[in-house]
């Protein structure tokens, strides 16, 4: 990379850091509505990964990996201060255990909906039917995107993950950014299933994990959780009966509220009760 690439990101509240990951074919703006609940105790950071919002794209010549999201939310994690709490949604989620692997000292806390580590599948049984469902919709997602059809593509990746029709009953408002995110389809995928941090990583985490998962998800997203519940260390393990993977937007107030929860109780608040003579940080909420 020739030049540094820095992410935009929204924030706002005073209190120790809590920066929040959103998924792919989404934006910071998914976070809008857990910023406003936490901002009277946390200082609150939500960026846009590249690609996506008002972030710059990733330059075209190279691939993508976690551990590049990772280095480039740098700029956002020294706005937080140490020691942060992290909160992911699918993609966004992949990236914080990354983030919490590569610098558990400063992780009070992690966050997760539904990560999207698809290589963990591929590395107990490499070609299992649990990460076939996404691997052939990314596959047709990004031969869209060849063909040139960007509205197809996003058809078929929001269709995975939110059910048959979903798109065509989406707003033409809501549609419009998702379409234009398809470019990288190919690129999220690809980091997703060549990850090669072993399962066994993830079990060496110390901080307190809440990780929720939607009963209605695809078995992509249920056989990641199945795996990851497994070895780490101290997870609360958290179901909605009624949602799915896009459970952050589609229900944010219910995902929210656990989320909340989970920060003013147990080992994540006894790490903000330490922190809490911090002085007061600077708000600068974006749109």
């Amino acid at each position: 990379m020739q030049q540094a690439l820095v992410p935009y990101f929204r924030e706002g509240g005073a209190g120790p850091g809590v920066v929040c990951l959103h998924a792919n074919a989404s934006s910071s703006a998914q976070w809008r509505g857990l910023m406003e609940r936490l901002a009277p105790g946390w200082h609150v950071l939500a960026p846009d990964s590249l690609g996506a919002g008002r972030s710059p794209a990733w330059p075209a010549d190279r691939n993508v990996t976690l551990a590049d999201e990772v280095a480039l939310l740098e700029p956002v994690f020294a706005a937080a201060g140490d020691p942060f709490c992290l909160v992911g949604h699918s993609y966004g989620g992949a990236v914080a255990l990354m983030a919490a692997l590569a610098w558990p000292e400063r992780v009070r806390a992690l966050v997760l909906y539904e990560p999207t580590l698809f290589s963990l599948l591929e590395q107990e049984a490499p070609g299992q039917e649990a990460a076939n469902g996404i691997r052939f919709a990314a596959a047709d997602a990004a031969a869209a995107v060849e063909a040139g059809d960007l509205d197809a593509a996003a058809e078929r990746f929001i269709d995975y993950w939110m059910g048959a029709g979903s798109w065509r009953r989406m707003p033409d408002a809501r549609r419009a950014p998702i379409a234009s995110s398809m470019v990288n389809v190919a690129g999220w995928a690809r980091a997703l299933f060549s990850e090669p941090t072993p399962l066994q990583a993830f079990g060496a985490l110390e901080v307190p994990v809440l990780y929720m998962t939607g009963a209605q998800s695809p078995a992509s997203a249920r056989g990641v959780a199945r795996l990851l519940t497994g070895v780490l260390g101290d997870v609360s393990l958290v179901e909605f009966e009624a949602l799915g993977h896009m459970g952050p937007v589609t229900h944010p107030d219910v995902v929210n509220e656990a989320v909340a929860e989970f920060l003013a109780h147990g080992r994540a608040a006894e790490a903000h009760e330490r922190s809490a003579h911090v002085p007061a940080l600077s708000t600068n909420a974006g749109a």
